[in-house]
């Protein structure tokens, strides 16, 4: 057994076939088949139950990967732990939600790039429950997601901060209304696929508003933009660090008992890279304690 079986196994289970993890790994279908067969072959087991034309996992060989990630990644933090710069450099895959890419993720980066130089951040971005699920596949290392209804046991988490929602009109709506408002003007929704989503539509419901749906739509950037086009109103979080170049457009406060989502920082609980994924933390609360992301400051005169 080697580090490079244990990669190509967990590539396997990731990619669904021999062929797609040969690709990510870099070998051919066929060294795939035999590596796969020389672990069995070590452990006196079957990994896979190769009576489907596609050879699947078996229950043993699906928890054997579960392990085998925290092998690669204790062995991928081996010389950094003993050198002591604690992962702070390298790669940390870090995804995110899109809201949270137009300002808060790109200033945290920009403030943590400044202090490690070496270390690199490759964003991944995605809704919530689908990076919840490349974490536990370990495709990730941390994201930035809206807090889920339940955080699993084996799963770390760390508030960043609170987004409310607000209502965003064009500048050509006048009333002060959210409820007439929602009430008269087309709506563009937050895609389904969006934990956010969630929260609003149960506002909306709690209200006994009906809106007219006449798109939905998974980026805030596309659904401001829209929004600004005067075509519609729409329901979304307001952001805690402000983009560099926001539309002009009103935005109405829902009231106190608006719906709130919770942004924040998730990681596995195991993670040997904990230290690195301390200093994100810092400095994405860091970018909301500035509130403003400004990539070029102008100098004042």
């Amino acid at each position: 057994m080697s580090i490079r079986m244990l990669r190509t196994l967990i590539a396997v289970e990731e990619r669904g076939t021999f062929s797609a993890a040969g690709d990510a790994v870099f070998v051919t279908h066929a060294a795939v088949s035999q590596q796969m067969k020389a672990l069995e072959q070590t452990w006196g087991i079957a990994l896979f139950d190769r009576t489907h034309r596609t050879p699947k996992l078996t229950p043993v060989g699906r928890a054997i990967v579960t392990r085998a990630r925290e092998i690669v990644a204790a062995y991928d933090n081996l010389l950094p732990s003993v050198l002591g710069d604690d992962g702070l450099r390298g790669t940390l895959t870090l995804g995110s939600v899109p809201t949270g890419l137009s300002s808060l993720v790109p200033f945290a980066i920009t403030l943590i790039k400044a202090r490690f130089p070496d270390l690199h951040i490759a964003v991944v971005p995605g809704q919530t429950k689908e990076l919840l699920i490349d974490l536990e596949r370990g495709i990730l290392d941390a994201a930035v997601v809206t807090k889920p209804h339940v955080i699993r046991e084996n799963m770390r988490w760390a508030k960043i901060s609170d987004e409310p929602m607000e209502l965003l009109t064009s500048l050509n709506v006048t009333s002060d209304d959210p409820y007439q408002i929602l009430a008269t003007h087309p709506y563009i929704r937050f895609t389904r696929k969006a934990l956010v989503s969630e929260f609003i539509e149960k506002w909306l419901q709690s209200k006994g508003i009906v809106v007219n749906d006449t798109m939905e739509l998974e980026n805030l950037e596309i659904i401001s933009s829209m929004v600004h086009a005067d075509l519609g109103v729409s329901i979304a979080p307001r952001r805690s660090v402000a983009p560099p170049n926001p539309l002009p457009l009103r935005h109405i406060s829902l009231g106190d008992d608006a719906p709130v989502r919770q942004l924040g920082l998730m990681s596995l609980a195991n993670t040997v890279r904990l230290r690195v994924l301390q200093e994100m933390e810092t400095e994405l609360l860091n970018a909301v304690r500035v509130g403003r992301f400004d990539p070029f400051p102008r100098a004042e005169s």
